[in-house]
């Protein structure tokens, strides 16, 4: 029973950490553009980051993306320690790439965590190869999907406003730009509360033989607490912040307009609307990086910083296999000490 509560409260931590971590991206360019000021931005996200909690429980009807995520490991090979130890490399690896002010993934920090710990503890017959190649291959598809939304949106806007008074159409991308950045708020919310919502239901699936009273025998058993705990703990890790991210994304990739800003949370937020659709869990951070990328682009190449950009595709390439290797050293560490089986 310990056990199974210092995972709910470390993956309820690790939601907090992805809100300061991740959800910065939503409000990177609002604040770069300076439509909002940091204070009023956080909260703006916070708002809708939470409204996403009910868009899936009451409008959308399911929580997808966390049924596949608790699939990443198949149900005989899950245990409480398999979990603890993908949690805390997850918690590690999110620490270090916000300390140095890297926008990694942290979807693909806890698919990785988790795979890794499973494997360490049962051999690769653990994991579900297809399950977690289709989360991988988005480590690309998402951004590209991003930038190509990003440049078409562009495109047909310039062509739409080409005659518009610069002045006039400036502010209606600022008003326009709390429009975007709400959408990719939710999205987000959507997208991100629900990993770690799949990793406490695995928690509590391989609880239930266990016979201590609060495990559940599938996700669709998952108490209403779990999505609002989870939902309301990415919000609060949005209100924190996360500065040092939303330099790089906001300014360090490219500068941002109005208009460019506005186009590329639109362009953010449709790709994380698909994703949702298709039930495959990807990174925020990949789809607003590709967006902004996509709307630097259109005014030219140069404009996009690709050294940063090269940088940034690195981390992400890394996220999983660092991830399920501090996972699987943690598992082995602790199966020198006492029995995790």
């Amino acid at each position: 029973m310990e056990l199974l509560i210092a995972i709910i409260v470390l993956c309820l931590l690790f939601d907090y950490i992805n809100g300061f971590h991740d959800a910065a991206n939503s409000i990177a360019t609002i604040v770069s553009t300076k439509v909002l000021t940091p204070f009023q931005a956080v909260l703006w996200a916070a708002f809708f980051n939470f409204t996403a909690f009910f868009i899936a429980k009451y409008i959308i009807g399911e929580f997808g993306i966390a049924n596949t995520v608790s699939k990443t490991v198949f149900e005989q090979y899950i245990t409480l320690p398999v979990i603890l130890s993908g949690i805390i490399a997850a918690i590690i690896w999110n620490l270090v790439t916000w300390w140095l002010g890297i926008p990694s993934s942290s979807s693909h920090t806890l698919i990785g965590g988790f795979a890794g710990a499973a494997i360490m503890a049962s051999g690769f017959n653990a994991i579900r190869s297809v399950v977690i190649i289709k989360i991988a291959a988005f480590i690309l598809l998402a951004p590209v999907i991003g930038m190509i939304m990003a440049l078409l949106l562009t495109t047909a806007v310039m062509h739409v406003c080409k005659k518009a008074n610069p002045y006039k159409a400036e502010s209606w991308f600022r008003r326009l730009q709390l429009v975007s950045s709400a959408l990719f708020s939710i999205g987000h919310g959507l997208n991100d509360s629900q990993k770690v919502m799949g990793i406490i239901a695995a928690a509590m699936i391989a609880a239930h033989p266990l016979g201590i009273g609060v495990g559940i025998e599938s996700i669709e058993d998952l108490p209403n607490w779990v999505a609002f705990s989870c939902f309301t703990m990415i919000s609060l890790g949005t209100m924190s912040g996360g500065w040092k991210i939303v330099r790089t994304m906001g300014t360090r990739i490219t500068k941002v307009t109005p208009l460019e800003g506005m186009v590329a949370e639109s362009a953010g937020a449709l790709t994380l609307y698909l994703t949702e659709y298709l039930k495959i869990p990807v990174s925020t951070t990949h789809t607003i990086t590709g967006a902004i990328i996509g709307v630097g682009a259109t005014k030219r190449l140069s404009a996009v910083r690709w050294g940063v950009t090269k940088n940034l595709l690195v981390a992400w390439i890394l996220t999983i296999p660092v991830s399920a290797l501090l996972a699987s050293i943690i598992y082995l560490t602790g199966s020198l000490f006492v029995s995790l089986k």
